[in-house]
């Protein structure tokens, strides 16, 4: 069964053609619970959402701030393993027909088997993965199972790439490139930070067809109104992860997240 690449480059295509930027939502799955984290997947799509990533929990998340990292260890404790993240990705995209990836650190897929992992997110429904800490010198074997299953391949690039790296990973990936707005964890902040718009630039003149996305530290309306002007999707999760952990209930949180993501998604339209 193929994944849906296509399904996710059509999407990101559209909301181009729309004269905005999409919005990406990040949640992890298993938080508060694998069925929470299905209903808050389709929350965030409901309020206005155009892709959300799935996060693989994992117990050393080096890219992850403190938010993140403590819904990871709720995760972790409740008993989440790959196939229940499987199981939220093929939930979440048969409710909404929405692109779903997983963003996941390397060690987890090549424990669980490079070739499976592809075939089970493919069966799924999945669009593709990100993967923030594969080397893309050292990511053949896995480009060549998600080729071969019609799933994105998408890296994570920093400001600190230089021009000659950034042409090598854009290159080699799909979908499309996450651009981290700063050096750093993932987290709120007040300002997202100048370097972006740079690293968006420098992005585009190395392979002017894959669209650049960009997050860490985009919170609220405001901010993802001003990453809209110059990216071609807004990149949102801890934002998503905190209003999940300040909810009094369940029933709280998955209204506030969807609330969140109809603010974010007038943001990305420019009317924040």
């Amino acid at each position: 069964m193929s994944g849906n690449v296509r399904l996710l480059s059509d999407t990101l295509a559209a909301a181009k053609a729309e004269g905005r930027a999409a919005l990406i939502a990040y949640l992890p799955a298993g938080f508060p619970t694998v069925d929470g984290g299905i209903d808050a997947v389709k929350a965030v799509i409901d309020g206005g959402a155009d892709v959300v990533e799935v996060g693989l929990p994992h117990s050393d998340p080096v890219l992850d701030g403190p938010v993140i990292q403590t819904a990871d260890d709720i995760a972790l404790r409740g008993g989440v393993r790959i196939a229940d993240v499987l199981r939220t990705v093929r939930e979440a995209h048969r409710a909404t027909g929405k692109p779903i990836l997983v963003m996941t650190y390397w060690n987890p897929v090549d424990r669980y088997g490079v070739e499976r992992f592809a075939a089970e997110l493919a069966e799924a429904g999945g669009a593709g993965c990100i993967l923030p800490d594969l080397p893309v010198q050292e990511s053949a074997l896995w480009r060549e199972h998600a080729g071969k299953h019609g799933l994105a391949t998408v890296f994570v690039v920093a400001p600190s790439s230089k021009d000659e790296r950034l042409a090598e990973i854009t290159a080699a990936g799909s979908g499309f490139v996450y651009a981290a707005s700063l050096m750093g964890v993932t987290g709120t902040r007040e300002s997202v930070g100048t370097q972006a718009e740079n690293l968006v630039a420098r992005a585009r003149a190395s392979r002017a067809d894959l669209p650049v996305c960009v997050g860490i530290g985009v919170s609220d309306a405001a901010q993802a109104a001003e990453v809209a002007r110059f990216a071609d999707g807004v990149i949102v999760g801890s934002a998503f992860v905190k209003r999940l952990l300040d909810a009094p209930d369940p029933a709280a949180g998955l209204q506030a997240v969807r609330a969140l993501a109809g603010e974010l998604a007038k943001g990305v339209r420019g009317r924040s």
